[in-house]
């Protein structure tokens, strides 16, 4: 990507509804932040509240609670079918690009979290120091127990974690990125995101979603060829309730961890589909390689027709040519088949093993 942002400079974006309880605790976390200019610019989305937000983050002010924070708390209603976190999450990142620009920080970074997230000390100066060697960062979403936590629920965390990496062990035996080196996690949630605001313009904003936007904006930086990257000094602590403001987020899944220990099996894709994904990426990224015809001859052998050439150039790199192009196949895929957790950890452990033994 062209141009670097000025990692001095950012504004932290944050939508939050009914939060009176959790904001107030998250603001408490971004004062404490540490080895960043201070004030830190926060814009605070208020969005369909029904409780003391609002009067909250006034009331903290007033005290001053948080002053090493420069707050805009923006009250909005939305109705019908703006109504949801999309909207709210776009509109405070919007207003945080037209903050900083108003400041004559045009190449400044936007963050956003959730309001009901927790923040370690070093959050900020970490999103910065990985900007440095990528164009987006997602930070690692540290699951953040209220009271005396279930052991048996610890215990499916950990288990759904090592799934996970084994997924992005068998990635880097078979298909290692290097802008997104290990050791690294997989998450990119708005819980925990950095991106610099011309970029952030650059692919028109963030998708107003009602469930998804934080993948959905990744996406279109992805395909945009932004680096991302999965930075482990970049976490957040993310709350474990399982009534959330969201169908679909954090809160969803929550829930559904918590029915799997009341019996629900907790489905999840085979280790081939993993295999095969990482693979077929690895080949696009090898086709765009290559100059015509051999890129042609290259992406036909993996379905892509000169109709989808067509739709797909031209694109600045090969993250963007794999993205838009894997795109295209996934959506004339089957879907993944799916097993139980420890059947899923199981063969993700063997599938490793016989790449190894086969290297």
């Amino acid at each position: 990507m062209s141009g670097w942002p000025d990692l001095s400079r950012g504004v932290v974006c944050i939508p939050a509804r009914n939060e009176a309880e959790r904001l107030p605790r998250l603001l408490a976390s971004l004062n404490g932040q540490s080895g960043v200019p201070t004030p830190v610019r926060v814009v605070v989305l208020a969005n369909n509240c029904t409780d003391e937000t609002a009067a909250a983050e006034r009331a903290g002010q007033a005290a001053g609670a948080w002053a090493a924070l420069d707050i805009r708390l923006i009250e909005a209603t939305l109705s019908g079918t703006e109504a949801h976190v999309g909207t709210a999450r776009r509109m405070a990142l919007e207003a945080g690009a037209d903050w900083l620009a108003a400041d004559g920080v045009p190449d400044g970074v936007l963050l956003t979290t959730d309001a009901d997230a927790r923040l370690p000390a070093d959050w900020i100066a970490a999103n910065l120091r990985a900007l440095a060697h990528a164009d987006v960062v997602g930070g690692r979403l540290v699951i953040d127990e209220d009271g005396d936590a279930d052991p048996r629920l610890a215990d499916l965390h950990a288990r759904i974690e090592r799934y996970w990496a084994g997924v992005r062990r068998l990635e880097d035996l078979l298909d290692p990125p290097p802008y997104d080196p290990a050791p690294r996690h997989g998450d990119h949630t708005g819980a925990s995101l950095a991106v610099p605001v011309s970029l952030y313009r650059a692919v028109g904003g963030l998708p107003p979603l009602p469930c998804g936007e934080d993948n959905a904006l990744v996406g279109l930086l992805r395909a945009h060829g932004a680096r991302l990257r999965h930075c482990p000094d970049v976490r957040v602590m993310v709350s474990a309730r399982h009534q959330g403001r969201v169908s679909g987020g954090m809160a969803t899944e929550m829930a559904r961890r918590a029915r799997v220990l009341e019996g629900e099996a907790y489905l999840l894709p085979e280790a081939a589909h993993w295999r095969a994904l990482i693979l077929r990426r690895a080949a696009l990224r090898r086709a765009f390689q290559l100059q015509p015809p051999a890129r042609v001859t290259a992406c036909a052998r993996l379905g892509l027709g000169t109709e989808d050439l067509a739709v797909l150039d031209p694109c600045p790199n090969d993250i963007a040519f794999v993205e838009r192009a894997d795109r295209i196949l996934e959506s004339r895929s089957p879907p993944a088949r799916e097993c139980p957790l420890d059947q899923a950890l199981a063969d993700l452990d063997a599938l490793a093993l016989s790449v190894k033994d086969a290297a």
